[in-house]
């Protein structure tokens, strides 16, 4: 039998691929075949990543459309069109500003969003048209168990999130009939990553406290569902959601 969940000839480009999550699918999806374009804002972290996994470095703001043209022309050029999209890039919130709702300000939530949510959206335009043309495609969406349960003083990741589930489930709809195109999305509950560092450990403790194995999640863990849904086999599954939280939801 052929190993499963090769990559070998495909493209990836993982947003957010210079730390943490990012970093670890990358490393997880160059190891099964891929030539892998990190994705990062980090000039640093992206050519670091991308110089391990001899993969390409992608430098850009993700909510700028001048710069997600440059970069997916950037890819193509070098090593082809995209047949994988790891849309992993988030924020928790602007540091320091895990509040409640009535303390929360516009600029709470339109820096949230404007990462979590429309990066997102302009990311999968840029490599939709691609995929429909070839009949091919995979699409990974980062949300959060927040997005399905809600953390308290995290309202616009917690809405953010729930944004990301709905839009994975609407695209997957729409790109019925046009190929082998499957679009799902992750919610991990904590992981032990960079983006803690804009939480207080206050709040990481409460969310620590929901998860019955009772420890942060690896962004190891993580890279190994990714990788499962950016494989071909993966061609029966398409607008779900999978959690990975440690026991916090079975649902």
């Amino acid at each position: 039998m052929a190993e499963l969940f090769r990559l070998d000839g495909k493209v990836a480009v993982v947003t957010g691929g210079g730390q943490g999550i990012g970093e670890a699918i990358c490393q997880r999806l160059s190891a099964a075949g891929a030539k892998v374009g990190v994705f990062d804002m980090s000039a640093d972290n992206a050519s670091r990543v991308a110089k391990a996994i001899d993969g390409v470095p992608l430098i850009g703001d993700l909510t700028k459309e001048a710069d997600l043209d440059r970069i997916f022309r950037e890819i193509t050029t070098k090593i082809g069109p995209v047949d994988i999209l790891v849309n992993n890039a988030g924020v928790a919130s602007r540091k320091g500003r895990d509040v409640p709702i009535w303390e929360s300000d516009r600029e709470d939530w339109e820096f949230v969003f404007n990462i979590n949510v429309t990066g997102l959206v302009l990311c999968c335009k840029a490599v939709l048209p691609g995929m429909i043309e070839r009949r091919y495609g995979r699409i990974v969406n980062i949300a959060s168990i927040a997005g399905k349960e809600g953390n308290p003083k995290m309202g616009p990741y917690s809405a953010s999130k729930a944004a990301v589930i709905a839009l994975t489930k609407s695209m997957s709809k729409e790109l019925v009939g046009k190929g082998d195109i499957c679009v799902n999305s992750v919610s991990p509950a904590v992981i032990q990553t960079p983006i803690l560092d804009q939480l207080s450990p206050e709040q990481i403790k409460m969310m620590l406290s929901k998860i019955p194995l009772g420890r942060t999640g690896k962004p190891e863990e993580v890279a190994a569902l990714v990788h499962f849904l950016s494989s071909a086999d993966c061609s029966f599954t398409t607008g779900f959601c999978f959690d990975i939280s440690g026991g916090r939801a079975t649902y």
